[in-house]
């Protein structure tokens, strides 16, 4: 893509994915507040919600960027949240929104790297399965409890919230995700995920992680053009990707563009 598209790709991105997100689950809701976009996994009250909470938008300048935070903290806090995100892109506004975050308490978490590639290129991407690997396909609590063993081993952590995530996501909307796990005869060894909304020209790849002893292999590609043949199939244009340092160089070999940067600032209440 050159500079022109990348540009009104990345005002899709903006429009379609932030300031017009959708909740994931029925028991989640976005709300536009002002300036701010913000989404709130415990819908229902209570707080303390298994899924995410944080905002995805903001629309800030150097008067009105710490009022707003103050205001986002006041609101997660009130909830009883212990955690929420402030989804920082490079081109938020004001420039200086990180350091006025981080002055807010807001911890960086690392940099990721805001990457998009044509689903319907990627879909042609010619990938053969490593020789003894085999695709599951994640349709019910024994696939998601094996995606999430692929990802307490590659990724050092359990990831509770993915997992309510994934099951609500099966019973409620199974149309908005796709997610497969790569087997080594009765062995998980990859495991990734795809969530598409409605309307949407874009559909997120998400969770990517492969044992260490099984990398290098190409099972990640594999996973890559599964899940983009899928996208290209419903009419999905644009596969979107925060890839991690190390996906970011994988995901440019096969075709990936880079829009920006992301860094999650994360608010943790006080004890």
């Amino acid at each position: 893509m050159n500079a022109d598209e990348l540009a009104i790709v990345r005002a899709a991105y903006d429009r379609e994915m932030r300031r017009g997100a959708l909740p994931d689950t029925p028991d989640a809701r976005v709300e536009r507040v002002g300036a701010v976009v913000r989404y709130t996994a415990d819908a229902a009250g209570g707080g303390g919600g298994a899924g995410w909470n944080g905002v995805l938008w903001s629309d800030l300048d150097e008067e009105t960027a710490d009022a707003e935070i103050a205001a986002q903290v006041a609101y997660f806090a009130g909830r009883g949240v212990g955690e929420f995100e402030w989804k920082l892109y490079g081109h938020d506004r004001p420039a200086d929104l990180a350091d006025r975050l981080r002055a807010a308490g807001f911890v960086p978490e690392p940099t990721e790297t805001l990457m998009v590639g044509r689903a319907d290129e990627l879909a042609a991407l010619p990938v053969e399965p490593p020789e003894g690997i085999t695709l599951r396909v994640v349709t019910d609590e024994a696939g998601v409890d094996l995606m999430m063993d692929v990802h307490a081993k590659a990724f050092g952590t359990e990831r509770p919230a993915i997992r309510h995530l994934l099951l609500t996501l099966l019973k409620e909307q199974p149309q908005t995700l796709a997610a497969v796990v790569a087997m080594a005869g009765d062995t998980p060894v990859s495991a990734a995920r795809m969530e598409m909304r409605p309307g949407s020209s874009f559909a997120g790849l998400w969770g990517g992680g492969t044992l260490p002893q099984w990398r290098g292999r190409g099972i990640y590609r594999l996973l890559v053009a599964h899940r983009a043949r899928l996208a290209a199939a419903r009419g999905i244009r644009y596969l979107q990707v925060d890839a991690s340092a190390d996906s970011s160089p994988i995901l440019h070999r096969l075709g990936f563009a880079t829009l920006g940067t992301t860094v999650p600032y994360v608010w943790t209440a006080k004890p």
